[in-house]
């Protein structure tokens, strides 16, 4: 039976809407870089912006370039994240109902700590959260197991009970190198053929299907 639930935020709980794109182009206009395109920056996503930045860019970015434009985006996003990012219909109501099982909640994520905790005081449902770990805890970044497994040793949990949900390949591969079960979700995913291709243990389209799972 499923006890323990890995969350990722960003199209997962939660949309940014364009918050995302907006803040990469301009971080790269502003450095005087090739701006990539809403696709490439949307295949990206999931991963941090510390390894997906020197990736997407034209030019090779030395590590001072790289920090410059990944410092230049998180100041922009702080911009828009407030009045852009809000939660999926029926996210609450899934999180109420995990809650009343007493299941346990985490958010692992690409972001740094502090903006998903800002980020989930900011839609209030910071409390159905045991832990959160952002990218700033990690030695390495997804696809990476760091995350989870940090989360497995530290609540001493096991992972046949435990499962990672996300919207992102990286997400899904996560969970596999951490020995979890997994779980894609499509409502609103860049690419759900990558997720396909995954072969996730379960692949669901709306929120509410996700209490339902592994519960036999």
């Amino acid at each position: 039976m499923l006890l323990n639930y890995f969350f990722d935020f960003d199209k997962t709980l939660a949309s940014s809407g364009d918050a995302s794109v907006k803040a990469t182009q301009q971080a790269f206009k502003d450095n005087g870089l090739t701006v990539p395109d809403t696709d490439a920056i949307l295949d990206a996503m999931g991963i941090p912006a510390e390894v997906s930045f020197p990736q997407m860019a034209k030019e090779n970015l030395s590590a001072e370039q790289a920090k410059k434009v990944v410092d230049r985006f998180r100041e922009v996003y702080s911009n828009y994240e407030l009045a852009s990012t809000k939660l999926y219909p029926g996210i609450r109501e899934m999180l109420d109902t995990l809650t009343q099982r007493h299941k346990n909640l985490f958010i692992v994520s690409s972001k740094k700590t502090d903006a998903v905790d800002r980020n989930l005081n900011n839609l209030d449902i910071r409390h159905y959260f045991k832990d959160v770990v952002g990218c700033d805890q990690v030695d390495h970044y997804k696809p990476a197991p760091d995350g989870i497994l940090l989360l497995l040793d530290k609540y001493q949990l096991q992972k046949d009970d435990s499962m990672m949900i996300g919207d992102a390949r990286y997400d899904l591969q996560m969970g596999k190198a951490a020995g979890v079960h997994t779980c894609g979700v499509t409502w609103d995913a860049y690419d759900i053929d990558s997720l396909k291709r995954e072969q996730p243990t379960y692949l669901i389209d709306a929120p509410l299907e996700l209490p339902e799972l592994g519960q036999k």
